[in-house]
């Protein structure tokens, strides 16, 4: 599973014409995480050897977050461990009422190692990231909401389509911009400000460039809807 969800986002990052992403799970879970019956199997290569394996799936992580088109996870269901780490390296979470997330991987004496910490405390902060990682609690999708690690919560029947109500409205946005917005604002996180602005200002000046700016302004003043094209 873990090849082909690399294979599938690998395909994804490299479709030009790709404008906004969703990834949901089907029946009752979005993603449960490992299978801990097979952790036995990654802990008789050693540490070098478990770093090399599981780094293949830390990279489609980063894959979804660097991709620069928005990604929606659409959550319905338990989230858990590596599930919960999956989405949060998506851009915007939406959650069933009904969806329980967390990070249970205290329980077999590990903490997460995907993301669900590094991300995790830049989302919700340190206090709430300590809670969800040291107790392993599942947390219900009202107070995932409270804490900020999802950004809206639909009725299960509602959640996709109200993802894909989302993902058109990103879509109908002009692409490069808002590929642009994703790569400047996830590396504003990580820098002063001074470099953040340098950021914003490279962005600028290569969209000002733009075929979908000229549009964009055109349509303004004409007062129609603009066609973007990505270019």
């Amino acid at each position: 599973m873990r090849e082909e969800l690399r294979d599938a986002v690998h395909t994804l990052v490299e479709n030009d014409a790709l404008r906004v992403l969703i990834i949901t799970g089907t029946g009752r879970a979005f993603s449960a995480g490992e299978d801990v019956r097979g952790m036995g199997d990654l802990s008789s290569v050693g540490p070098a050897g478990f770093r090399r394996r599981v780094r293949m799936i830390h990279n489609v992580f980063d894959d979804i977050e660097q991709m620069e088109v928005p990604v929606i996870a659409a959550i319905n269901g338990v989230a858990a461990g590596g599930g919960l780490e999956l989405a949060l390296s998506c851009d915007f979470r939406f959650a069933a009422s009904t969806a329980r997330l967390g990070l249970p991987e205290g329980n077999v004496g590990l903490i997460p190692g995907s993301g669900g910490i590094s991300r995790l405390v830049k989302l919700v902060g340190p206090s709430k990231s300590k809670r969800l990682v040291m107790t392993g609690e599942i947390v219900p999708a009202d107070k995932a909401l409270e804490i900020g690690l999802v950004d809206e919560i639909f009725e299960a029947n509602a959640l996709l389509d109200e993802a894909t109500a989302f993902a058109e409205t990103l879509a109908k946005r002009a692409p490069l911009a808002l590929g642009t917005a994703k790569l400047v604002i996830n590396q504003c996180v990580n820098v002063d400000l001074e470099t953040g602005r340098n950021f914003e200002r490279i962005g600028q000046s290569v969209l000002k460039l733009s075929e979908d700016h000229a549009e964009g302004v055109q349509a303004f003043l004409e007062k129609r809807d603009a066609d973007f094209k990505g270019r």
